[in-house]
């Protein structure tokens, strides 16, 4: 971790060669020519004490990536491709361990790292020389979890990195420099140029952090998705005034990403983002039952509407909590938590089959308002056994059925 880790060159150095052994990367050394760094994230998150379940291993070469890497995967047996022809950039996929190799661009390594993202991730190791490289003070600045820039430009070049500012806010709890935020206020509608996959991977990346809530409360301050509404619209909580630990830790976990993700996009932005049919319809069902329950006091809701809204948010009811009266949240999750609570988690006696041969009936529309009819009875505790299910069944359809001449 960064309190017993520290900065010391020796060290780190040998928590490198330690880490490079375990991941047996050592057997690619042997085809690196002199002059070859180990570069960016992988360092970090050594001094940092941080395991990630996928190794990103960034190698520089002075020369011949393409040849190089080509080399390296047919000796281990690892799937080989090319990112980059034209700049030599390559990639090694080993089970878990992801190996990029590029030709170095500036005549030092320095120049190289001059033009990374961020001084966190502008150090380099010297392989045959055992020596670390760091230019622009890197290792103080993650000695005192502060993200910053050498220059603006490296984040122009490519400005999905003025997300990934949030990300290492999220994941590794720094603070950002005040430059770096006045770089962001000025240029965040440039994030626009970027491809919408990417920008919806790094906003995936964040809403998981360890540290998720303090990148998100940046995000809406600085409004970096340019939501026009995001201050009128009620749906939008002061996050701060929240009470997180309302949620067990696997439920923040698995939850908390929904939540969050709501309370940053809206729902046309989630579609210009290209996120998923399954998170566009979370959020649009979130936004329907908060708006219905500010409309409609919740004491007064039908039976049909309560039953209503715990079928459609029960798989993800935790991320809805907040939304809710203070007063009522615990009992809810109480409740949801209870996997026998049939209101809060809507089943059935019976299903298709054993209705459509009991009582001859056949698959359609009657079929399916049966089975709601009696995952409802059930869940108000009108409903006890097989034999009453086959009862009221029967008593329904008399009541329900078209009737024929």
């Amino acid at each position: 971790m960064k309190s017993s880790i520290h900065t010391d060159h020796t060290l780190i150095i040998d928590e490198l060669e330690t880490s490079i052994k375990f991941h047996n990367l050592d057997l690619i050394l042997s085809f690196l020519p002199k002059g070859s760094y180990l570069v960016g994230g992988y360092i970090r998150d050594i001094i940092l004490g941080r395991k990630t379940e996928k190794v990103d291993f960034d190698i520089v070469v002075p020369l011949n990536a393409i040849e190089i890497g080509k080399k390296i995967a047919d000796n281990i047996g690892s799937k080989f491709i090319i990112l980059d022809e034209k700049r030599e950039v390559v990639r090694i996929i080993l089970n878990h361990i992801y190996i990029d190799i590029a030709n170095q661009v500036s005549s030092t390594i320095e120049g190289d790292l001059c033009s990374r993202d961020f001084s966190i991730n502008s150090i380099a190791f010297l392989f045959d020389k055992k020596c670390l490289v760091d230019p622009l003070n890197g290792l103080k600045d993650i000695e005192t979890s502060l993200l910053r820039t050498h220059s603006e430009n490296n984040l122009l070049n490519d400005p999905l990195r003025i997300l990934r500012c949030f990300r290492f806010v999220s994941e590794l709890n720094f603070k950002v420099d005040l430059n770096l935020i006045t770089f962001i206020k000025k240029n965040k509608e440039k994030l626009y140029l970027v491809a919408k996959e990417r920008i919806n991977y790094e906003i995936q990346k964040i809403v998981h952090g360890a540290n998720a809530l303090d990148a998100v409360l940046l995000i809406k301050k600085l409004n970096i998705f340019v939501t026009d509404n995001l201050s009128e619209d009620s749906f939008f909580l002061d996050l701060e005034k929240i009470n997180y630990a309302e949620l067990n830790k696997e439920e923040k976990e698995k939850f908390l990403p929904t939540f969050f993700i709501a309370q940053i996009l809206d729902v046309i932005s989630l579609e210009k983002l290209k996120f998923s049919k399954a998170e566009i319809t979370k959020t649009k069902l979130l936004r329907k039952w908060y708006f219905l329950l500010k409309k409609k006091n919740i004491a007064r809701l039908t039976e049909s509407d309560r039953f209503a809204l715990h079928k459609e948010l029960e798989m993800f009811l935790p991320a809805f909590i907040f939304y809710l009266p203070e007063n009522l949240r615990l009992d809810w999750l109480d409740r949801w938590r209870n996997n026998d609570d049939k209101l809060f988690h809507p089943s059935n006696l019976l299903n298709g089959d054993v209705i459509k041969k009991n009582l001859k009936i056949k698959d359609g529309p009657i079929l399916g308002e049966l089975l709601h009819y009696l995952s409802k009875e059930l869940a108000y505790k009108r409903l006890n056994n097989f034999d009453e299910a086959i009862y009221k069944a029967k008593r329904w359809i008399e009541q329900n059925a078209p009737k024929c001449d």
